[in-house]
């Protein structure tokens, strides 16, 4: 499957210039960037929540499928796997590791007792990872900004580079919530199939493109964001927690896509599932956003470079 997966992404690279790639498409991930920093609570600096700051963060809520192009080669390849995980392979390593490059080796020491699996990072996805670094640069950010703002110096570059991250943070967030990165039926159903899910190559952005789209507002999905932001403890484990409960939902996706829910104008069901996975993605986002101006203000720890 991973092979498919990687043989797949090189053919369509022309195809996904014009589409921007499977995740959510644009409307969905702007949709969720400007709904997070909509919902964020009045102690989030005001830049942020300003109309300024909505509008960048909805620009920048498909900023990396922009960087999937065959002009871009080097980083169209470095970043296609940040945007999933295929859980059913990731866990063949047990518990999943905090740190990127730990997951890299527990992955290739799994392949000795999986040699007809490509157990890969590029294969296998490094969705939590990603989200996680982007997460602690947005963190740091902010400390950097706290700093300016208590020496009275000039805080707009600090601005525009957490405006940025914040947006950034959006679009891997946003996948989260896409039951399909999350799993090994991204596209198709394949291996044993009883309940006969579509094994044909269109279900991820018929879902998550074409039927949002053409059916799904922001105004209908607002009221669905959770209205308490919540300050996350463990922002990894919390990450992991949210993950797992979208690949929960990824038979249900398939079950509504075998009842014609996201054909055409759908079904009520259909909809409601849409709207529902995009109001989950805007609530984590906004708490991670939140988390992140928060735990900024922890002062960091005596150098060990300090006299």
């Amino acid at each position: 499957m991973g092979l498919v997966r990687v043989a797949a992404a090189v053919a369509l690279l022309p195809v996904m210039t014009v589409q921007q790639s499977l995740a959510w498409g644009r409307d969905g991930h702007m949709m969720i960037n400007r709904l997070a920093g909509a919902a964020l609570p009045s102690d989030v600096p005001e830049f942020l929540r300003s109309k300024q700051g909505l509008d960048a963060l909805e620009y920048y809520g498909p900023e990396p499928d922009r960087w999937k192009s065959p002009l871009e080669p080097e980083l169209n390849a470095a970043g296609f796997p940040e945007h999933y995980i295929d859980l059913e392979w990731a866990d063949l390593i047990g518990e999943l590791p905090r740190r990127r490059y730990d997951y890299v080796r527990a992955l290739e020491f799994a392949q000795k007792s999986h040699l007809d699996l490509a157990l890969t990072p590029e294969k296998v996805g490094l969705q939590p990872y990603v989200t996680v670094e982007v997460w602690e640069r947005l963190k740091s950010a902010m400390r950097d900004y706290r700093k300016l703002k208590e020496d009275h110096k000039e805080t707009k570059p600090s601005e525009c580079e957490i405006v940025f991250l914040a947006g950034w943070l959006g679009h891997y967030v946003a996948d989260g919530s896409q039951p399909l990165h999350t799993t090994i039926q991204y596209n198709g159903w394949t291996g044993p199939n009883p309940k006969g899910y579509t094994t044909e190559h269109r279900i991820h952005a018929l879902f998550e493109s074409t039927f949002v789209s053409a059916n799904v507002k922001p105004g209908e999905v607002a009221p669905l964001i959770a209205e308490k932001p919540v300050v996350l403890g463990d922002v990894f484990t919390d990450y992991m927690a949210y993950l797992r409960h979208t690949n929960s939902l990824v038979e249900k996706t398939y079950q509504l896509e075998k009842a014609g829910a996201f054909a055409g104008a759908g079904t009520p069901e259909g909809k409601a599932f849409a709207e529902e996975r995009l109001a989950a993605g805007a609530t984590e986002l906004r708490d991670m956003i939140y988390s992140a101006w928060v735990k900024s203000a922890e002062p960091l720890p005596p150098s060990k470079w300090a006299d």
